[in-house]
Formats: C-alpha cells, sequence, structure tokens
C-alpha cells in the first residue's frame, strides 16, 4: 500500500471539487465490507453523477439505502450474473472490491483461489460491457488479480495497460494530513516497500526504528486482521483509500494537471511485468510513470528482495488466467 498526496486532502478535494460533474461509477463487490463504505463515500462526491452497485445478493437494499442521502449521484443497485452488463454499460470508473476477505491466520495470497475467480469473471464483463473505462482493482492478492485482469482484456482484444489499476493506497507519517510517503513493490508482505527516504517534509529515523516502522507498515493490513479477530479484513481505511484513488483519477480525466498518485500497473521500470510506482494521471490513465527516483541501500535491498515473490504472484495470475474460460 503507498500514498503520494494524502488521504485527508485527496478526499476533501474529492468531495470539494466539481470538474467532472457528470462521471459513471460502478462499484462491483458493493454489498461487501469495503463495497459499502465505498459506495458511501462515492455516493457524498459530486464527481459522480451516476453511481452503479452490483453484487450477487442485497445490492437493491444498499441502493436505496444510499438514495436518501441528498446529494446529486443517481444509485442504482444491480443483482446476480444477468444484471452485470447493464450495471457496466457507459461506465467510466469501474472498482472491485469483490472477494472474500482475509481472516487471522491467511495472507493475502491464501485468497488467490476464490478471488482468482471472482476478479476474471468480472473483468471479462468489463472487456465486454465498458472496455474504454478505467479499472480499478482492490480484490487481493492485487499482485496477481491485476495481472488476471490484463490477461482478460488481452483476451478480448481491448487491452489498455494505462487503463488499468491495482489500488494499494495508503497514508503513513508523523500528521497523515501532511506527510506522504510513496510505497513502491507490490502489496504483500515484503513487496510492500516504503520510501521513506522520499518522505515529504524530509524525515530520517535510526536504522532499528527505521527497521521496525517498515516492517510495520508492510503487516498494517495483517494488524488489522488480527485485531478484528475473525470479523473481517481492513475494510474501511480501504474503502476510504479506494474512494481517494477514484477521485484522483476522474479529477485527472477531467483535465486537472499534476494529478499523482501510486499504483501497481504494467511497468518496465525493474525486472517484474508489474510493480507499483508514482504514476502521474491524465485524460487516458496513466500519463507518465514516474519510477523508483533516488533509493537509499536500504531501500534497494528491500526491491531486490521482492522480486522472487512478485515474479511468483504475477507468473500465478497470468497462467489462472491463460487457463480461465
Amino acid at each position: 500500500m503507498l500514498s503520494r498526496l494524502s488521504t485527508a486532502t485527496a478526499l476533501r478535494r474529492g468531495i470539494a471539487t466539481s470538474a467532472q460533474n457528470n462521471a459513471k461509477v460502478a462499484v462491483l463487490g458493493a454489498s461487501g465490507g469495503i463495497g459499502q463504505p465505498l459506495s458511501l463515500l462515492l455516493k457524498n462526491s459530486p464527481l459522480v453523477s451516476k453511481l452503479s452497485l452490483y453484487d450477487i445478493a442485497h445490492t437493491p437494499g444498499v441502493a436505496a439505502d444510499l438514495s436518501h442521502i441528498e446529494t446529486k449521484a443517481n444509485v442504482k443497485g444491480f443483482m446476480g450474473p444477468e444484471q452485470l452488463p447493464d450495471c457496466l454499460k457507459g461506465c467510466d470508473v469501474v472498482v472491485i472490491p469483490a472477494g472474500v476477505p482475509r481472516k487471522p491466520g491467511m495472507t493475502r495470497d491464501d485468497l488467490f483461489n476464490t478471488n482468482a475467480s471472482i476478479v476474471a469473471s468480472l473483468t471479462s464483463a468489463c472487456a465486454k460491457h465498458c472496455p474504454e473505462a478505467m479499472i480499478c482493482i482492490i480484490s487481493n492478492p492485487v499482485n496477481s488479480t491485476i495481472p488476471i485482469t490484463s490477461e482478460v482484456f488481452k483476451k478480448h482484444g481491448v487491452y489498455n495497460p494505462n487503463k488499468i489499476f491495482g489500488v494499494t493506497t495508503l497514508d503513513i507519517g508523523l500528521d497523515p494530513a501532511r506527510v506522504t510517503v510513496p510505497v513502491i513493490g507490490g502489496h504483500a508482505g515484503k513487496t510492500i516497500i516504503p520510501l521513506i527516504s522520499q518522505c515529504t517534509p524530509k524525515v530520517e529515523f535510526p536504522q532499528d526504528q527505521l527497521e521496525k516502522l517498515t516492517a510495520r507498515i508492510q503487516e498494517a493490513g495483517t494488524e488489522v486482521v488480527q485485531a478484528k479477530a475473525g470479523a473481517g479484513s481492513a475494510t474501511l481505511s480501504m474503502a476510504y483509500a479506494g474512494a481517494r484513488f477514484v477521485f484522483s483519477l476522474l479529477d485527472a480525466m477531467s483535465g486537472k494537471q499534476g494529478v499523482v498518485e501510486c499504483a501497481f500497473v504494467r511497468s518496465d521500470v525493474t525486472e517484474v511485468p508489474y510493480f507499483s510506482t508514482p504514476l502521474q494521471l491524465g485524460k487516458k490513465g496513466i500519463e507518465k510513470n514516474l519510477g523508483l527516483g533516488k533509493l537509499s541501500s536500504f531501500e534497494e535491498k528491500m526491491v531486490a528482495a521482492a522480486m522472487s515473490e512478485l515474479k511468483a504472484s504475477i507468473k500465478k495470475g497470468e497462467e489462472f488466467a491463460k487457463n480461465f474460460k
């Protein structure tokens, strides 16, 4: 998970601006632990004019509940595979938090067997019914679900690497409203690499504190899973992060300059084909990959250590997608 702008600032911007006031956004998995608070945050933004909610159960109720909020976004609920095409038609952005959450003792990779099929099915529908939309994947394991999404779009002949994002946003620092830290790599354990040397404003830590802080950032999601003791995963904070990413994307699509967010995307920055780095966003998605920047020796070692796990996760996703029907 990672950050370039502060979440608080980005979310305030998302709620306060109205540059893009006719966007249609779909949330796939809208009845779940991430989907419901994410849908609430999107409903609260003037950047969204149409909000389509999809899940296999309960979406009419979620949509009816949200419709009582006096913001302009028109909300409609869709339930079951037969209603998914109508949900997706005309969408500018699709956010996918669908899938099963982690429980104590589980890694993100443990979710693969269930969530891989869910993501492949949903992104296949996106490729058919809204091939030009920006696709934002929250479903874990992101290190594998993004390669799955790419391969699915390739199969349908509509692949555009500039429009497929693994949402991995999280703020860290002394004052989250003012401190920003890019976090590169992937979205699991040691592949999560916070670049504290590139923190704004500048901070310095003794090596022992730096190692402890880095480890805690890498295990932040697991910390929440354990604290919830089987009742769920990091749903509220991830919904907040997902909303922030969508707001940034909509701002960029409407012509706002200088919008930078980190995400796990197709990349040639390192030896692996997918990697998370700061991205300059524009009207057509990724405008420029800003790369790694200057790394400290400690950070260079973390990048090197992450490579084998990233390669394995990416290959696992690609192989699954090739055999998925």
